[in-house]
C-alpha cells in the first residue's frame, strides 16, 4: 500500500493528485486555466533549456515503448489515450518511437499503480509518484522493479544532465538518501507556478464595508464579524457566511501561531503541530469563530457543488480554492451576471502586523512524479534518450506549448497560445484544449515553462492572488524526504492511526461537541500512539536530506 501521513509535503503529493482531479475535472475557461497542482523547480524565471541540441531521430531511440501514465479527466473527456495528442503524434515523427500507452484514470491511479506492481507484468516506462512507492524507491531498485538511472542520465541524457548541473538543487531533490536517481523527473521551471492555492475573499464586500485586506488574526475577526452583521451582499438579510472552513487547509491559518497541523520544521527541528501548546490556542480561536457564527455551520458537509452554489448566490465571504479552478472559474462564471463580484487573494494570516507567514502553500521544485524505467525494459539507454528529448529545446517547446502554428505562435519570440487553446471553437475548456496538444497543465515528465502559467492564469485577480500567497516564505515546511524501508513501515503504522484519530477529534473540538478541557488528553492519546517516535524518524530523514 502507498505510504500515508508522513509529513505535510508527502501528504501534499496525494492532495495534489486529488487536486488535479478536482481542478481539471471542472475545467478552466478562458481566464482560468493553470497548472495548479504542479510542484516543480524554479528560480522565479521562465525555464527555457538552452544550448543543448536534441539529437536527430534514428536508432538511438527505441522502436517501440510501453508507457504507463495516468490520464486526467479533461484529457479522458476528449480522447481514448495519449496517442491521440498532437504532442505524441509529433514526437513519434521526430523520434521514430511508437508508444503504446496505458492510461489509467487519475482517480484510480493509486490503486492501479499498486496492482501493476503486484502483477509483475511491467511496461517499459511507469510514470507516477515513485517517491510514494511502498518501502521507498531505493527498495524498488533493490527488488529490481525499476532500475537506477544515475549513470544512464550522465551518459545518455545530455539535456537533463545539463539542467541538473545548472541547478544542483534539482539533483539533490531527485536523489534518494542512498544516492539513487530513480526516475526522470517532472520539474516546474517557474517559482510563481508553485503558488496555486490560498485564501480567497470577496473584495467587493471589503470595499463596500470600507475594510482593508486583513493580515492578522485580530483583523480577520473584525472582517468576518462585519461580513456577518453588515449585510455586504445587500439583500437586507443576515444570511452571509463569513468563512467556509476547510480543515484540510487549516495550516493556512495555524501558521499565524507558528505551527503546522502535521509535521513541520522549526530551524531544522521536526515538530508535530497538534501536540504543540499553540495548537490549543489555534483551536480556541477557530472554535470561538464557529460559535459566533463566523464559520459556516455546515462546513464539514459542504462539498464543491455546495460551495459553488454559496459563491454564486453571494453568500460566501471567505474560502480556500485554487487560483484557476476556483478564483478564475468563479470570476468567469459569476462576474458576467453580477459585475460587482470581485475576488482577491488574501495573504496568509500572521499574529503581528508586518510579520510574514513561514508556512503557506508554495510547493517544492520536485513533488516526486516522474518516469521510472522498469527492469523489464530491454533498451534502457535508448529509453533514457527518448525521455531526455523533453528537456532539449525542441522537446521543451513541444511538451509545454504543443505544435507551433496550431496551439501556439511566436510573437517577438514569445510562445503565445492561439485561439485554438484560449478560445476553443468547439467550446472546450482551456484545460481540455491544451491537453489535446501538450501536457503543461497535467502530469508528465518535462520541465514546466513559466510562460505557460503566465498565459493560463492571466486575470489580474489571479496574478494578485499568486503574489499575495507567494509572500509566505514556506521555510517551516518540510522538503520531500526519503525515509528508509524500515522507517516508512513504522511511520505508516504510527501515522495511519494518528491521522484517523486527529480527523475524528478536530471537528469535535471546533464544533464544541468535545470540550477544549480535553486537549491535554488529546495530546496524551497521540503521544501514546507513538508520535514521538514518528518525530524522531522524520528528524533522521530530514538530517539525511540536509547532508545530501
Amino acid at each position: 500500500m502507498m505510504k500515508a501521513g508522513m509529513n505535510r509535503q508527502r501528504g501534499a503529493v496525494f492532495l495534489m493528485i486529488a487536486a488535479m482531479l478536482s481542478v481539471l475535472t471542472v475545467g478552466c475557461t478562458s481566464g482560468g486555466g493553470e497548472t495548479e497542482p504542479s510542484v516543480g523547480p524554479g528560480d522565479g524565471s521562465s525555464a527555457k533549456p538552452q544550448g543543448t541540441a536534441s539529437p536527430a531521430a534514428g536508432n538511438q531511440y527505441p522502436a517501440t515503448l510501453t508507457n504507463w501514465i495516468p490520464i486526467d479527466p479533461d484529457a479522458a473527456a476528449t480522447m481514448k489515450n495519449l496517442n491521440e495528442t498532437a504532442l505524441y503524434k509529433e514526437l513519434e515523427k521526430r523520434t521514430g518511437t511508437k508508444v503504446e500507452f496505458m492510461n489509467p484514470a487519475l482517480a484510480a491511479a493509486g490503486d492501479q499503480f499498486n496492482l501493476l506492481l503486484a502483477s509483475g507484468d511491467l511496461p517499459d516506462v511507469i510514470q507516477y509518484y515513485w517517491n510514494q512507492v511502498a518501502r521507498g524507491p531505493d527498495n524498488a531498485i533493490k527488488e529490481k522493479t525499476i532500475i537506477r538511472l544515475n549513470e544512464l542520465i550522465d551518459s545518455h541524457a545530455p539535456n537533463l544532465s545539463k539542467l541538473l548541473k545548472e541547478h544542483p538543487e534539482y539533483r539533490k531533490l531527485i536523489t534518494t538518501d542512498e544516492g539513487n536517481i530513480y526516475e526522470i523527473p517532472y520539474l516546474n521551471g517557474d517559482s510563481a507556478a508553485r503558488v496555486y492555492l490560498g485564501i480567497n475573499i470577496r473584495k467587493d464586500w471589503l470595499d463596500k464595508l470600507k475594510l482593508q485586506m486583513p493580515t492578522t488574526i485580530d483583523e480577520w475577526h473584525t472582517v468576518l464579524k462585519a461580513f456577518k452583521e453588515q449585510d455586504p451582499n445587500g439583500n437586507g438579510k443576515q444570511d452571509e457566511i463569513p468563512f467556509l472552513l476547510n480543515t484540510g487547509f487549516l495550516e493556512n491559518w495555524s501558521g499565524a501561531w507558528g505551527i503546522g497541523v502535521g509535521f513541520y520544521q522549526d530551524k531544522g527541528k521536526v515538530k508535530y503541530g497538534p501536540i504543540e501548546p499553540k495548537f490549543k490556542e489555534l483551536l480556541t480561536t477557530i472554535r470561538q469563530w464557529y460559535m459566533e457564527g463566523l464559520i459556516d455551520k455546515d462546513y464539514a458537509a459542504t462539498d464543491d457543488k455546495l460551495r459553488d452554489a454559496k459563491v454564486a448566490n453571494h453568500l460566501l465571504g471567505t474560502f480556500e480554492v485554487y487560483v484557476a479552478s476556483g478564483l478564475g472559474r468563479y470570476m468567469d462564471l459569476v462576474k458576467p451576471q453580477f459585475p460587482a463580484f470581485e475576488l482577491a487573494g488574501a495573504p496568509f494570516p500572521v499574529m503581528n502586523k508586518g510579520d510574514v507567514s513561514k508556512f503557506g502553500t508554495k510547493g517544492s521544485p520536485f513533488a516526486g512524479f516522474g518516469a521510472a524505467i522498469s527492469s523489464k525494459n530491454k533498451n534502457p539507454e535508448a529509453t533514457v534518450r527518448w525521455l531526455d528529448y523533453a528537456f532539449g529545446p525542441e522537446g521543451h517547446m513541444l511538451y509545454n506549448f504543443g505544435v507551433e502554428g496550431q496551439s501556439y505562435t511566436k510573437v517577438d519570440g514569445y510562445p503565445k497560445f492561439t485561439d485554438q487553446i484560449m478560445k476553443n471553437p468547439n467550446k472546450l475548456s482551456v484545460s481540455q484544449a491544451l491537453l489535446q496538444y501538450a501536457v503543461s497543465n497535467s502530469v508528465g515528465t518535462y520541465l514546466l515553462d513559466g510562460r505557460v502559467t503566465e498565459q493560463l492564469a492571466s486575470m489580474p485577480q489571479q496574478k494578485q492572488a499568486k503574489q499575495a500567497w507567494g509572500e509566505a516564505t514556506g521555510e517551516n515546511l518540510l522538503p520531500l524526504l526519503s525515509p528508509t524501508q524500515q522507517e516508512s513501515t513504522k511511520l505508516s503504522s504510527i501515522m495511519n492511526d494518528i491521522t484517523t484519530y486527529y480527523s475524528e477529534m478536530i471537528n469535535k473540538f471546533i464544533m464544541g461537541t468535545e470540550p477544549l478541557d480535553k486537549f491535554d488528553q488529546f495530546v496524551s492519546t497521540i503521544k501514546g500512539m507513538g508520535i514521538e517516535e514518528a518525530i524522531k524518524l522524520q528528524q533522521s530523514a530530514l538530517d539525511r536530506f540536509n547532508k545530501r
